[in-house]
């Protein structure tokens, strides 16, 4: 009896252990200049009840980098803890349907879609403003 309820805890631990694992897009990701290819800040992917998100957590080029070409509350404050993308969804396997913010350029977008490249190393990050998508790559960051 001992026996079969020792097996059933531990059984129930690891099918609770795989449940909770973190999605393989969580994590730090170095976000690349679409024209020049340099990395320009490494942001924090988290998913939490359902949802994606990102947060700049450093900038590369400039360690105090305000952003100058916000509108609103926000310019002229600093790039670190911006959001950039923020309410994406998960279905049949790919993050989608949120919003974005490139705080480079100030532009919002609607986060198409966000998903692990098969390299396993390269996060696709497609936004869209009106009908035009674009699809930036991050790189995992250590």
């Amino acid at each position: 009896m001992r026996k079969t309820l020792w097996a059933l805890l531990v059984s129930t631990l690891a099918v609770a252990g795989a449940a909770s694992a973190a999605d393989p897009v969580d994590g730090r990701w170095r976000t690349l200049d679409d024209e020049t290819g340099r990395p320009m800040s490494v942001v924090e992917v988290s998913t939490t009840g359902g949802t994606l998100s990102a947060r700049v957590v450093e900038t590369l080029n400039d360690p105090n980098a305000k952003c100058a070409k916000c509108s609103g509350a926000d310019k002229n404050k600093p790039i670190v803890g911006m959001r950039v993308l923020w309410d994406l969804k998960k279905k049949d396997g790919v993050w989608g349907d949120g919003s974005g913010f490139k705080p480079s350029s100030g532009d919002s977008f609607r986060a198409k879609t966000v998903q692990l490249a098969a390299d396993g190393r390269t996060l696709e990050v497609t936004g869209c403003k009106l009908m035009f998508c674009r699809t930036a790559k991050w790189e995992r960051a250590h």
